[in-house]
């Protein structure tokens, strides 16, 4: 069986949700922050970073837009499947999440890799929140365009990965309380059973 390695707080979250949702076969293994560092899992995934999923034949698959479209191909519905503009959809959906605003948060966990002085440190810090405003705009409209329940009008795996975003908001001087659509969906995935399963599984707990 599949071993998917998460950790509290991390992106990994989304793929966890992905496994609840379609009932995937896959074992979840929860690390404590900092054991991703540690010679046991860097013999896993030496970049030292979650998600990963370990096969049974030892071959392991990291990035999350990458476990996740292997998981809509293994074990998603036949509707899923042969919905290909729900897939293509889907597909740019991840990779603008985890590509475009994932790497935006780096200015936020990572300042010091992007400057050394303090001051240099707040001005990456300040173009860091107005790029990140941006974003959560432009996620708060299409998901208002598109229904409002799901962010592409209906439920896909780019809703694991969303979630996880509207999550991190939290940490930013941003407020989920400007992007009304995303703190309504926020609200409304943290009811849902695979939601709270995940959570659960990553020893973290609904924002509420």
């Amino acid at each position: 069986m599949p071993t998917l390695y998460t950790m509290p707080e991390t992106c990994s979250l989304s793929p966890n949700i992905a496994v609840a949702w379609l009932d995937a076969p896959i074992e979840v293994h929860n690390i404590a922050y900092g054991d991703q560092k540690k010679d046991e899992y860097l013999a896993i995934n030496p970049k030292g970073q979650v998600p990963a999923v370990r096969f049974d034949e030892g071959d392991v698959l990291t990035e999350a837009a990458a476990i996740l479209a292997w998981l809509g191909s293994a074990y998603g519905s036949e509707g899923h499947a042969g919905d290909t503009r729900l897939v293509r959809r889907e597909a740019e959906a991840l990779a603008y999440m985890t590509s475009e605003v994932h790497a935006a948060y780096g200015g936020h966990f990572n300042t010091r890799k992007f400057a050394e002085s303090a001051a240099a440190q707040k001005e990456v810090k300040v173009k860091t929140y107005e790029k990140l405003a941006g974003h959560y705009r432009r996620m708060d409209e299409t998901l208002g365009e598109n229904g409002g329940e799901w962010y592409l009008g209906q439920r896909s795996l780019a809703d694991t990965f969303l979630y996880v975003l509207t999550r991190w908001i939290g940490k930013t001087p941003l407020s989920i309380d400007t992007y009304p659509a995303l703190k309504a969906y926020r609200a409304r995935m943290e009811a849902d059973e695979g939601v709270k399963q995940a959570l659960a599984r990553q020893s973290m707990v609904p924002i509420g």
